[in-house]
């Protein structure tokens, strides 16, 4: 039992079957039918997009038993000899497998004969910039004045390797690469007309996977079906191609925008375990930005076949426009730059990383984080729910507030930085979390709210959950829920995290000034003229 390929079976046998490509075939069809067809025609463009299909159509228009026409029959004996490959004045060549001017001298020894069967000779060289530069120069007085009976039909992916001689005797067309959409269209009818259960996203995973190219499409649907016994589907359509579900593409953006570090670098490297291809998990998570940058730039744009109106919506909310367009500026320099990371895995995390980083410090970031985000989300800031205690604030007071982030006196702010960072020290934080209140300044408490002053530098590590968290901890500490208010640090301030590094910076200060008061150092520097590497020098621990 044979079985013809969904390619071969789907070729177009007239232009108006032909998918796309409209500006060549309107061009081609307004020649024929004023019978002004030029002796001489060169067809360019990517594989699979209609280059030798249009030459045989065209070969087929134009020895038609019933005339010259733009519309040829089909089932007259020349129509159907060019459908099967065996009409004897189409002549087909592989300009590949026929480089040598040898070649080409035999081809054009038989041009001055007339057609053996049909109306005109047709010469269809497919790959023609592959010929040599001999043959090309054999080729140029007979494609500039052939016999009125001859036609050349050209075909290549390559035209800037054709010399300008031969492009100047040539009617250029350019066919384009075809949209997504032309192309999910024509598989659904195909598949309609073939009877196969299919999943419009998992035609649509296939019209994208094909790059333009429809014969690629088709012979990705023949794959398909055999893989999914039968069945075209989305879950079959992704695990033939490798890439990963939605799902997971949607995961990685909401945690995007919620800013937690923690969780998204373990949904990324959960992504292992299906052994992906990182650069089409990046392109899917850029497509997704996209759509969601349009759907808050386009307010009625509803979405495709991947992912719905309703989800789209959601994420929009979610994320500030400027955030969707830094993500996705991330993800495409990420993707470029994925062969040089030292394995993909690595470099779609840094990739993700870079994308919570380079978030804008400042009022930018404060806007798309907190209480407006919440609110953009139609959500309320998170509060602790423990049961109230008796437990004080282990600091004296609140400091005047005058002005938010007003600068606190010399031994109230060392006090209050000292009593802060014990408090940090003790809560159950870690990762994240743990960084936001490292980079905070206690202002007060009154009642259950609890005021922070918070490092403008390390705004991007404030998110609702992260605050959540923060809040939950401090809450158990204290024995009652509070709530969290957050302003800028004033200048008189300091925070545990720099505190940290401020004693940091001095313990190497003194180890380098220990060093450089050490006998034996002093001792080889004035006898040898030993020179001391400041960088080199580190605190014993």
């Amino acid at each position: 039992m044979s079985y013809t390929a969904l390619a071969r079976k789907y070729r177009p046998k007239k232009f108006s079957e032909l998918v796309g490509q409209e500006h060549v075939r309107r061009a081609l069809v307004n020649a024929l039918e004023s019978n002004r067809v030029h002796h001489a025609f060169l067809f360019s463009g990517t594989r699979g997009v209609g280059k030798t299909t249009i030459a045989r159509i065209l070969a087929k228009c134009l020895n038609c038993e019933r005339g010259v026409t733009a519309e040829p029959c089909g089932v007259c004996a020349a129509c159907r000899e060019i459908d099967e490959g065996r009409f004897p004045d189409l002549i087909e060549v592989d300009a590949a497998s026929r480089t040598k001017v040898d070649d080409t001298r035999e081809l054009l020894d038989n041009v001055q004969y007339a057609p053996t069967r049909g109306r005109y000779k047709v010469y269809l060289v497919d790959e023609v910039h592959m010929l040599s530069a001999h043959s090309f120069n054999a080729l140029l007085k007979t494609l500039e004045e052939p016999p009125p009976h001859v036609k050349f039909l050209l075909a290549t992916t390559d035209p800037q390797k054709l010399p300008v001689t031969v492009l100047s005797r040539c009617l250029q067309f350019n066919l384009k690469r075809l949209p997504v959409a032309e192309i999910a269209a024509h598989l659904t009818r195909v598949l309609e007309t073939e009877g196969v259960p299919f999943d419009a996203a998992g035609v649509k995973l296939l019209a994208q996977a094909a790059d333009g190219s429809l014969r690629d499409a088709l012979s990705l649907l023949d794959q398909l079906i055999a893989f999914g016994g039968g069945r075209a589907g989305e879950a079959e359509a992704r695990a033939m191609l490798g890439t990963v579900s939605r799902d997971h593409v949607v995961r990685i953006v909401e945690l995007l925008g919620a800013g937690d570090a923690t969780e998204l670098v373990r949904g990324a490297r959960a992504l292992d375990e299906f052994a992906p291809d990182y650069a089409q998990v990046l392109d899917a998570l850029a497509a997704l930005l996209v759509r969601i940058g349009l759907k808050q730039a386009v307010s009625d744009y509803e979405g495709d076949e991947l992912y719905a109106n309703e989800l789209l919506e959601r994420l929009a909310r979610a994320l500030s426009p400027e955030d969707v367009q830094l993500f996705y500026q991330t993800a495409i320099v990420g993707r470029r730059d994925l062969a040089l990371a030292p394995d993909p895995r690595t470099g779609f995390e840094m990739t993700l990383l870079r994308m919570i980083a380079f978030r804008p410090a400042g009022d930018a970031a404060v806007s798309a984080s907190g209480t407006e985000r919440a609110a953009r989300s139609g959500g309320a800031q998170p509060t602790a729910t423990v049961p109230p205690a008796a437990k004080a604030l282990p600091v004296g007071g609140e400091v005047p507030s005058g002005a938010p982030g007003a600068p606190a006196p010399t031994g109230a702010g060392n006090a209050e930085s000292s009593a802060w960072g014990a408090i940090v020290n003790q809560l159950e934080l870690s990762g994240a979390a743990r960084q936001l209140a490292s980079h905070c300044v206690l202002i007060g408490r009154h009642g259950n709210v609890v005021r922070l002053a918070l490092d403008p530098r390390s705004q991007p590590v404030r998110t609702p959950a992260q605050e959540e968290k923060l809040a939950q901890a401090l809450s158990r500490y204290f024995g009652e829920a509070v709530r969290l208010e957050f302003q800028s640090v004033g200048p008189g301030a300091e925070t545990p995290a720099q505190a940290q590094r401020r004693a940091g910076e001095e313990e190497l200060a003194a180890a380098r000034r220990a060093f450089e008061s050490d006998p034996g150092v002093q001792g080889l520097r004035e006898r040898f003229g030993a020179t001391v590497l400041p960088d080199t020098v580190r605190p014993v621990k």
